[in-house]
């Protein structure tokens, strides 16, 4: 691999259809404020290296992006490319990622507004995200370890599990499929409204109105606080172990809590079965 070290790059498409490099200590700004640092190059590895211009990304097979800065001037940083690793790096541009595949976020620090759209196989672990929109219509997440602070996080998403993460965000998981969420703290208003096969596992539910219109619903063991008009019009199948601010029609299944401050039952079709005690 053929190694550049310490040089500035500010022309368009500055290293376009590169292949087989790694930029060490390199910075990607200046006057002439290019675009398209690394369009269409494959087996690209970044080290130390400041990013300050937009679209450096584009079109790339095999990438290696460690200890690096992408400044909020570096919007969409990486689209369209696959076999992606990031560690310990600044993703601080909008859009940093979309329509990738493949890809491995690590001890990062991400400041991006729509990150994530339409990624297919992502693994994010030990990062802390400030986003709106994050990991719209994306597919085969895995996170580990993410504290995620934002709004309208993870709608339309398939094929996705959570672990031991915070994720405090309003209107999280709406239309979401095939999700596990497992020892996470979630905390956020009307969450995963409309989901289908959504199960939760030791979780603490922070949050008004939470879990409606929800098809093959399964909480287990998952603490619920602040939580009122909770399931209305759901398939839901839990057991709480904190009382419940109030539940209302649920559409079918069994809810077993310790409390409920109140059962709202105005809806024939609610057919949903809560055992108290």
């Amino acid at each position: 691999m053929r190694t550049i070290e310490n040089q500035t790059f500010d022309a368009e498409r500055a290293l376009y259809g590169s292949r087989d490099l790694c930029v060490r200590n390199c910075r990607f700004d200046g006057p002439a404020d290019g675009e398209s640092a690394f369009k269409e190059c494959r087996d690209i590895a970044a080290e130390n290296c400041f990013f300050n211009l937009r679209y450096p990304f584009w079109h790339d097979h095999g990438l290696r992006i460690q200890d690096s800065e992408m400044t909020p001037l570096c919007r969409a940083a990486l689209w369209y490319s696959d076999h992606i690793q990031i560690t310990g790096c600044k993703l601080h541009g909008i859009k940093a990622l979309r329509e990738c595949a493949d890809v491995d976020i690590q001890n990062c620090d991400i400041i991006s507004p729509e990150f994530g759209w339409s990624t297919r196989g992502i693994r994010m672990e030990d990062t802390k995200a400030v986003s709106e929109y994050f990991m719209m219509r994306s597919e085969n997440l895995i996170f580990t370890g993410v504290d995620f602070t934002g709004k309208y996080a993870f709608q339309y998403i398939k094929n996705a599990v959570f672990e031991n993460c915070v994720l405090d965000t309003k209107d999280a998981f709406w239309h979401g499929e095939n999700i596990t969420v497992k020892n996470c703290v979630v905390k956020g208003e009307y969450l995963a409204w409309y989901s289908n096969g959504l199960t939760f596992i030791n979780c603490k539910i922070i949050g008004i109105q939470p879990l409606c219109y929800c098809k093959n619903l399964q909480l287990i063991d998952c603490e619920m606080i602040g939580t009122d008009l909770a399931f209305e019009k759901s398939e839901v199948n839990a057991v709480i172990t904190t009382k419940v601010d109030s539940i209302k029609n649920p559409r079918s299944g069994r809810i077993q809590v310790p409390a409920v401050g109140e059962l709202v039952w105005d809806d024939p079709d609610a057919k949903g079965e809560v055992i108290v005690g």
